[in-house]
C-alpha cells in the first residue's frame, strides 16, 4: 500500500527514463523546470510556454512521465464539484506528506508534494493537463504569497487591467478575445485572475476556448479547418453553444508579439451576468459588492481546488468554505461593473473601451 510521497514517486516514475533534457519556465522570477522521458512532450511544452522560457536554478521540478495510465489500487476519492457543475473530473488520495490526483476521464496521475512533483500517463495526448499542473505551482506560490484566486479574465491598456468574470459559459472569453483585437491592449490571463497588493496578476495559460467562439471572430477562423468550420456552422445554435471542444489560441502568433502582459494594476471588474435569451437590452452598471454577495460568491471567487498545497504542507480540502471578506477588501477601491440583460459582445465591447475607467 503506498502511504508516502517517495513511494508514490516510485510507483509513477516506475521504469522510465528521463531525459536529460528540460524546460525551464521564468515566471516572473519564480522559476518552473520539467523533466520527461519524452523529448516529444518537452517541445510541445516549449511551443507552448514560449513566452516564458527562461534558464538558471528552478524554484520546482516537475518529472512529467508519459506512459499508460497509472494503476496504484488505491481507493481515491471523488472531489466535490463546484455549484452548477456535474460529472466526474477530479479525485483525490491524501498520503502522510503529499496528494495524489487522478483525473477521472483520462486516467492522469499527479503527484503533489514538497519533494516531489510527478505527472504520469497519456501525457502526450494530454498535454493540456501537464500545462494545467506545471500552472498549478505557480497558482500555489501566488496564493502561499498571500494572492487571492479569482475566475476570471484580464485585459491591459495604459498599465491597468480590466479584469472580466462570468458565470459558466458566460462568454468572457468571446468578449475578452474579441477585444483583445484592438491596438494597445495585451492578454494578461483567460480563467485565473490573482489578485495581490492592488494589482491583477495571470498565469500563463492561453485561451482555451470552443467552436462558437472562432466562427464568430473573423482573426480566430483559421484556428478551425474549412472542412470543420462548415460542420460546426450546419448544427442548431443551442447545440454549438454547449458543444465541447476546446481549442488553443496562441495569443502571439494571432495578435502579435508583445501582446501578453503577466501582470498590471487592477483598474475596473466587469461581471458578465447577462442572458443569452434575455428579453431587455444590454445593460452595464456600477455596483456594490458588499450589497450583491452572489456576484462575489458566484462569479469572482474561486476554489483553489485539489492541488493547492499550504505553505506549511497541508492540502486545501473541498469541504472548506471560501471567505469573502479578503476579496472584499481587496476589491473595495476598484470600480465594479455588472453587465445584464441580452449578451451583446459588440456592444459590450464598445462600452468597455470606451467608457470603463482602465
Amino acid at each position: 500500500m503506498i502511504t508516502t510521497a517517495q513511494q508514490a514517486a516510485d510507483a509513477l516514475i516506475g521504469n522510465a527514463q528521463v531525459n536529460e533534457g528540460r524546460l525551464v519556465l521564468d515566471l516572473d522570477g519564480y522559476k518552473i523546470e520539467v523533466q520527461s522521458n519524452s523529448q516529444e512532450l518537452l517541445e510541445q511544452l516549449g511551443r507552448y510556454f514560449a513566452h516564458t522560457l527562461g534558464a538558471g536554478q528552478p524554484d520546482c521540478r516537475i518529472i512529467a512521465i508519459e506512459g499508460p495510465a497509472p494503476d496504484l489500487g488505491l481507493p481515491f476519492v471523488d472531489w466535490k464539484r463546484e455549484a452548477g457543475k456535474s460529472g466526474r473530473k477530479d479525485a483525490f488520495y491524501d498520503l502522510a506528506d503529499g496528494r495524489l490526483i487522478l483525473k477521472v476521464r483520462t486516467g492522469m496521475v499527479f503527484l503533489q508534494s514538497r519533494d516531489h512533483l510527478i505527472a504520469s500517463g497519456p501525457s502526450l495526448a494530454n498535454d493540456n493537463q501537464i500545462i494545467n499542473y506545471i500552472n498549478a505551482q505557480y497558482m500555489n506560490k501566488l496564493q502561499q504569497d498571500g494572492a487571492l484566486i479569482c475566475h476570471a479574465s484580464g485585459l491591459v491598456r495604459g498599465g491597468a487591467c480590466l479584469g472580466m468574470a462570468g458565470f459558466s459559459g458566460g462568454g468572457k472569453s468571446t468578449l475578452m478575445l474579441k477585444m483583445l483585437e484592438e491596438q494597445g491592449l495585451s492578454y494578461l490571463t483567460n480563467d485565473r485572475l490573482f489578485l495581490k497588493d492592488g494589482r491583477a496578476i495571470g498565469i500563463p495559460k492561453l485561451p482555451r476556448i470552443n467552436p462558437g467562439t472562432i466562427l464568430n471572430n473573423e482573426t480566430l477562423r483559421p484556428i478551425l479547418s474549412d472542412e470543420r468550420a462548415a460542420e460546426l456552422q450546419a448544427l442548431p445554435i443551442e447545440e454549438l453553444w454547449h458543444l465541447e471542444e476546446k481549442y488553443d489560441v496562441f495569443v502571439e502568433d494571432v495578435y502579435g508579439e508583445e501582446k501578453i502582459t503577466p501582470s498590471a494594476k487592477l483598474g475596473a471588474f466587469l461581471i458578465l451576468n447577462w442572458q443569452r435569451e434575455g428579453t431587455k437590452p444590454l445593460s452595464i452598471d456600477l455596483v456594490d459588492l458588499s450589497a450583491r454577495p452572489e456576484l462575489l460568491h458566484k462569479a469572482i471567487m474561486k476554489s483553489p481546488g485539489p492541488f493547492y498545497q499550504y505553505a506549511d504542507g497541508s492540502f486545501f480540502a473541498d469541504t472548506t468554505d471560501l471567505d469573502p471578506v479578503p476579496y472584499l477588501e481587496a476589491l473595495q477601491d476598484v470600480p465594479i461593473y455588472e453587465a445584464s440583460g441580452t449578451i451583446d459582445f459588440d456592444a459590450a465591447a464598445r462600452f468597455c473601451l470606451k467608457e470603463l475607467p482602465w
